[in-house]
């Protein structure tokens, strides 16, 4: 599913956030979302989501805005992970990751028993399955991210649309989560639109990266591209090396 961004500015109150945003992301594409704090990412992912209204310019979701496809439909079609997401603390993560079933539900329906197997499938997928019965207050913040991107997997969208997914993880279950993303893209179309922080893991795992500084679009390319010694000098104000890897590139932070 195919996703255009035609000169969007957008931000909050009087205060512009982003500035004259342009790009494409084609079907089954992976777009990595870079910038350091304050860039712009999320508010980017926000207006894709349809959750945000630009100040001016359009987003087109498959042919159509987010408000021509009307809120359920978007729900249907994209699923959004939010860097700072909601926990009814009370509520069971199996329970929580049933919510993510609802755009698939008619009005007053409940939830059967194939959506409690989507939902038990993509736990088990995350190696979260022995938290289904646990309350979201009794388990950790990385248990959580894993509990909520399995709420995102479980609306079986086309579009995932993810606000730094791995932040809260340690590096094992951060690579097994993108992993497990790459092998669902494989077997069935699914568009990703990723805001990451980590530079390594965006390079490694995304076919093209975006590089965000100050609300503009200021790299899109190939990773090589854009995870160079110098743009990340200038715009991340830091000192790294850049290292081909087997499945990639790493980005090495260096010592002042």
């Amino acid at each position: 599913m195919s996703i255009e961004v035609h000169n969007v500015t957008a931000g909050y109150g009087s205060t512009p956030v982003l500035h004259d945003i342009s790009l494409k992301v084609a079907g089954n594409e992976w777009i990595g979302i870079l910038g350091p704090n304050g860039a712009g990412k999320s508010t980017l992912m926000k207006v894709i989501a349809g959750l945000h209204a630009p100040a001016s310019g359009t987003v087109v979701v498959e042919g159509a805005t987010p408000d021509e496809h009307g809120r359920r439909r978007m729900a249907q079609l994209v699923a959004y992970l939010p860097q700072d997401p909601v926990f009814p603390e009370a509520m069971s993560a199996g329970e929580y990751v049933l919510l993510g079933r609802a755009p698939h539900l008619g009005y007053f329906a409940v939830e059967g028993p194939g959506d409690v197997a989507v939902a038990t499938e993509v736990l088990e997928l995350l190696d979260a399955g022995h938290l289904a019965n646990r309350p979201l207050g009794d388990i950790s913040g990385g248990e959580r991210q894993r509990v909520v991107l399995a709420r995102a997997l479980a609306q079986e969208p086309e579009v995932l649309l993810l606000d730094e997914p791995t932040t809260a993880l340690d590096i094992g279950h951060q690579v097994a989560a993108l992993d497990m993303i790459g092998a669902i893209r494989q077997d069935r179309p699914l568009t990703i639109v990723a805001a990451m922080h980590d530079l390594s893991l965006a390079g490694q795992f995304s076919d093209r990266l975006i590089l965000l500084a100050g609300g503009h679009m200021v790299a899109d390319g190939l990773a090589r591209e854009v995870l160079t010694t110098d743009l990340i000098k200038e715009h991340y104000n830091a000192r790294v090396d850049i290292v081909e890897v087997p499945t990639g590139i790493a980005v090495v932070p260096l010592r002042p």
